[in-house]
């Protein structure tokens, strides 16, 4: 008999591909989408081979029923605290109430619990979720990835390859912890069929540091590349409280600047000093190398 794992958040992009990597290694895979999720996306759900449930996500009773027969709940919702603390916490209740043993939250992300209060917004309210989770009886594994490596590709200060700068707060030899979208989706449904999973576990595809990323990206892309200070993490962090409180309307929003600056801070405040690549041994690790390859130049 096939384990069933639940994923919430199907349509997204790390859902989906949790929900075909899941699929991949033979588990039975349910994906719990929104009522009136378009046609299209769903369609594929079901072609990858998943049973799909469209549910109102404040029908308790169809949450409940949706969980059923689950060994584990795979959550990749993403959103503010109407979701991630709101919305997960009636997930939560709902695997409980269905008998599920096994609760993987959204937090893919940097190790929160080795960061302060304040220092990130969106980790706050992870943090906030999982004291909800680890109250509760379900057993709970937490997936620390650092950041999304596909980032990289999208001209941030880290990899500015517009203006060909390596933008790094106070350290040069600071190693960032990034790791890819499949990687984490490979990881994760291992995780998820995985009974004996701890709870918490962390992650990277790769780690590397400023001096590294210049060498790299100067022979990657073809130019030299020079590396920019953005001050120390105190005076950094300081500017960016500064522009939360300037900006309040951005509390409504998703990424507003002031919180992709907080992500900043954070990938220089938190490293994996220690990583559980290991765990499972057929996984095979994106590098820096390869990820650079597929900017365009």
């Amino acid at each position: 008999m096939k384990t069933k794992i639940l994923v919430a958040g199907a349509t997204g992009n790390l859902g989906g591909r949790i929900v075909n990597a899941l699929i991949g290694r033979g588990a039975d895979v349910r994906a719990l989408v929104r009522t009136g999720t378009d046609n299209v996306k769903l369609e594929k759900l079901r072609t990858a081979g998943a049973e799909v449930i469209a549910l109102d996500m404040t029908d308790k009773a169809g949450l409940v029923e949706a969980c059923k027969g689950v060994s584990c709940v795979v959550s990749a919702l993403q959103g503010l605290r109407d979701v991630i603390v709101d919305l997960q916490s009636e997930l939560l209740n709902a695997s409980i109430n269905a008998g599920v043993s096994r609760f993987i939250p959204s937090d893919f992300s940097t190790d929160f619990t080795k960061l302060s209060k304040g220092d990130n917004r969106n980790f706050d309210l992870r943090r906030e979720f999982n004291e909800h989770l680890d109250k509760s009886t379900i057993s709970g594994t937490s997936i620390f990835n650092g950041a999304f490596a596909e980032i990289l590709t999208y001209n941030i200060p880290f990899l500015d390859f517009k203006n060909k700068k390596v933008g790094y707060i106070e350290d040069t030899e600071w190693r960032v912890d990034f790791t890819t979208m499949d990687d984490t989706a490979a990881f994760t449904a291992e995780a998820a069929l995985d009974a004996n999973a701890p709870r918490n576990l962390r992650i990277a595809s790769f780690q590397i540091n400023a001096n590294e990323l210049v060498s790299l990206a100067s022979e990657m892309l073809h130019a030299q590349f020079e590396l920019m200070r953005m001050g120390s993490r105190e005076k950094f962090a300081a500017r960016v409280a500064h522009d939360r409180a300037a900006n309040p309307q951005g509390e409504n929003e998703v990424f507003p600047r002031w919180q992709q600056a907080q992500y900043m801070h954070s990938m220089f405040s938190a490293q994996n000093a220690s990583l559980d690549n290991e765990r499972y041994k057929d996984l095979k690790w994106t590098s820096a190398k390869e990820l650079l390859s597929s900017i365009k130049r």
